[in-house]
């Protein structure tokens, strides 16, 4: 395969996880402030402490979570932004449509 072409697709495999771990990432976060929310709640009307025990457990969970996402979303990132350097450095890639995508997702998922 040629070099230009295992750029192309790297670029195509890079930009694609970007995107799925910056979702996950968001879902994680949103999951974190429902559950304090519900936490909360569950303070604030005296739940059964089995609910409140389980809903810290898991708010717990959703925050190691945030940092594994956030962690794994940033070591893609770096790779796609070398990536993107070294596509730009080949004439064949300047205007390819893969990397304008590249391009498009470092700018989206900036974090």
């Amino acid at each position: 395969m040629s070099d230009v072409a295992n750029i192309r697709k790297q670029l195509r495999i890079k930009a694609g996880s970007a995107k799925r771990l910056y979702k996950e990432h968001r879902l994680y976060q949103k999951e974190e402030e429902d559950l304090k929310r519900k936490l909360d709640q569950y303070v604030a009307d005296n739940a059964e402490e089995w609910d409140v025990k389980n809903t810290r457990r898991m708010l717990e969970e959703s925050g190691k979570m945030i940092t594994d996402s956030a962690t794994r979303l940033g070591a893609v990132m770096q790779e796609l932004r070398e990536l993107v350097l070294a596509a730009e450095q080949e004439p064949e890639l300047a205007q390819d449509e893969e990397l304008m995508k590249a391009k498009e997702t470092l700018e989206e998922v900036s974090v």
